[in-house]
């Protein structure tokens, strides 16, 4: 990955398989989705309002990670250009990337989007809702600091461009996902059905394995070189 075009088209693709997981961010996306539907005709176009939910939950989630970013790069940008951290990151990332593609084969038979009838209507505001799920997720923490700081090490390696490329391609497979999820609840699942998101669960998993294995083979070589 020498270019920001490769950058950027990896990260959205290893973004979008992590945003399809279950997981707080979809969860509150659906429950926040449900409520605008489920409330009074006459408080503002529910339809509208529920489909806007996806979006304005990837808000939060994206002003909360350009901070995380630029903290990082701020901070110990130069060490993210060093061959050692680079390897060793490379290593630790391709390990988390196969462990999610496994977890993500493992539960295809039991992925559905369809939405609990129990599910409670919170009606916080969406943009909140996307900055505390994911601040409070663990799994969120163990992804930027593995397969995150990968990334942020190779784009890194191109200077601002490259650093630029990898947010705009992650940012955007939550925008499309979550975008996409609160529509398909808006439409009454029309747009996903469960077929085809366990479908499109499985071939991301099978990328995710073999990048997988492509960051931890990099980050081998550099180590050994």
């Amino acid at each position: 990955m020498d270019s920001t075009y490769s950058i950027a088209v990896t990260s959205f693709l290893v973004g979008l398989s992590g945003a399809m997981m279950p997981g707080p961010v979809l969860t509150v996306t659906v429950g926040e989705t449900a409520a605008r539907l489920r409330g009074d005709s006459a408080s503002g176009r529910p339809l509208l309002r529920g489909a806007a939910v996806g979006p304005l939950v990837v808000l939060g989630h994206g002003l909360l990670e350009v901070a995380l970013i630029l903290a990082i790069v701020l901070g110990v940008g130069n060490l993210l250009t060093r061959t050692p951290v680079v390897g060793t990151i490379g290593i630790l990332g391709g390990g988390v990337l196969i462990w999610m593609a496994w977890g993500m084969l493992r539960s295809l038979k039991t992925l559905t989007l369809a939405t609990p009838a129990t599910l409670a209507v919170t009606r916080r505001h969406p943009v909140w809702a996307g900055i505390l799920t994911s601040v409070s997720n663990p799994y969120w923490t163990l992804w930027w600091a593995t397969v995150g700081l990968g990334y942020l090490a190779l784009a890194a390696r191109i200077g601002p461009a490259g650093l630029l490329a990898f947010y705009v391609g992650h940012i955007c497979s939550d925008l499309v996902w979550y975008s996409a999820i609160s529509c398909s609840l808006v439409l009454g699942h029309r747009l996903l059905t469960d077929r085809v998101y366990r479908g499109v669960v499985a071939a991301c998993a099978v990328f995710l394995l073999g990048f997988g294995c492509y960051f931890g083979v990099a980050g081998v070589r550099l180590l050994t070189a």
